[in-house]
């Protein structure tokens, strides 16, 4: 049997995988990615020009808009009813005050020295 480091990684089992709930979403794209108003302004000033280019234009905000809505309908929670966030927003403030709880009576065990500086 291998000793070291590479012997003992054979040996364990990958740590499991955090529930999808706990996983971190997507990072957004940079906030110029969700201003529309660029392309509306360009549109604008084709249509002043009468310029052929207006098409091409109007193209590209049809497919800014396409973009935002997939974004949006993969955000988590965007299946939820306003009436689960709020169970799950009570059953979270539960948790904490509850952890406050234990973390206030686990203090007054007197177990942990605070250093004073």
């Amino acid at each position: 049997m291998a000793s070291g480091p590479a012997g003992r990684a054979a040996e364990e089992p990958p740590p499991p995988e955090p529930p999808a709930e706990q996983k971190s979403p997507p990072l957004p794209p940079p906030q110029e990615e969700f201003s529309f108003l660029p392309l509306v302004h360009d549109i604008i000033k084709c249509m002043d020009k009468d310029s052929q280019d207006v098409h091409q234009v109007l193209n590209e905000l049809k497919n800014k808009f396409q973009e935002m809505r997939k974004l949006i309908s993969s955000m988590p929670g965007i299946g939820v009813s306003p009436e689960q966030q709020q169970q799950q927003l009570q059953n979270l403030r539960e948790q904490v005050r509850t952890k406050n709880e234990l973390l206030q009576k686990y203090k007054s065990l007197c177990m942990f020295e605070i250093p004073k500086e």
